[in-house]
């Protein structure tokens, strides 16, 4: 499923700094002399731009099962053509959000039944989990108050809602421990970025 390659997501609530911590991770990695593919889910693939124009920009109205739709399609492309084939090539793959976040949203966030999303949604990527999460945890408020006046359509959703995202993505990491790590994402960003480097040495020996 991963030969050779290492799979890291970054995930978390909004305004916890996880695209930025993924640019700086790649960063680092490749200091180390490691080839790394960074990769955004959704919006590395052509299908992927589609669906994150229409999901996370439109102005139309999407259920919660219509977005799940959409971000699983697109992460199955993602898998396909990116993700799968670096891994086979034995390289570290980053990618900020995958199927955990579709999980907390649409599922915790939107009250779709959980355990559906994550057969349905892991059954259509063929298995391909990550060996490491990165779980950029930060309180709702904190969070939105580093986000900039422009919000997209899930950034305009009510705090409860995204109250229920965090609370999702805590309680993910409660079951799968060894996979999620949680990481404080209210410090300072160079104290987020030395911590997540700790971690990666370790898992990376």
């Amino acid at each position: 499923m991963k030969q050779g390659g290492f799979f890291i997501t970054l995930e978390g609530p909004e305004g916890s700094g996880k695209s930025s911590q993924a640019r700086k991770l790649t960063s680092w990695l490749r200091t180390r002399k490691r080839s790394v593919v960074l990769v955004r889910d959704p919006g590395s693939t052509a299908l992927g731009r589609a669906l994150r124009q229409v999901l996370l920009h439109s102005s139309g109205q999407l259920s919660p099962l219509t977005e799940a739709l959409l971000f699983i399609g697109g992460r199955v492309a993602l898998v396909e053509e990116q993700i799968r084939p670096a891994l086979r090539r034995g390289r570290v793959v980053v990618c900020d959000r995958f199927h955990d976040s579709t999980v907390a949203y649409q599922g915790f966030g939107g009250r779709i039944p959980v355990d559906l999303l994550e057969r349905v949604g892991r059954r259509a990527i063929g298995g391909c989990m990550p060996n490491l999460t990165l779980l950029l945890d930060i309180p709702t408020a904190t969070g939105f108050a580093r986000l900039h006046r422009s919000r997209d359509r899930m950034e305009r959703k009510a705090r409860i809602f995204h109250r229920r995202v965090r609370a999702g993505f805590l309680r993910l990491a409660r079951r799968e421990p060894r996979r999620i790590v949680v990481v404080d994402a209210s410090r300072p960003t160079a104290h987020v970025q030395r911590k997540i480097e700790d971690i990666l040495k370790k898992r990376l020996k």
